[in-house]
């Protein structure tokens, strides 16, 4: 696990501020961005807690160090910051359901 979420933290600080802000910029667009990751996840064998951990993760690096674009990123990270760490978990669930669908 900790290998996958090195590789995620080198993917995300690699990415270009030009490709963030298109992933970023319309939130349905983050929404299949975030699909298509947990499909590759999936393909890697990655289970349904590894996959939550990593989206764990990501959602925290994003409410650390991105200004929401939208409404509903704005909603995400109030939402974030507000929960403890189960909340949190229980949240990257949920995350992973909505992109599921």
């Amino acid at each position: 696990m900790e290998n996958v979420q090195g590789k995620v933290q080198e993917e995300m600080s690699k990415m270009d501020s030009q490709k963030k802000e298109e992933i970023l910029q319309n939130f349905n667009t983050f929404k299949s961005y975030l699909s298509d990751k947990v499909a590759t996840g999936e393909k890697l064998g990655l289970g349904e807690e590894q996959l939550a951990k990593t989206t764990e993760m990501v959602a925290g690096y994003l409410a650390s160090h991105e200004e929401p674009r939208n409404s509903e990123e704005n909603l995400l990270q109030e939402l974030w910051k507000s929960g403890d760490k189960e909340q949190q978990h229980a949240l990257a669930h949920m995350l992973l359901n909505m992109v599921r669908k």
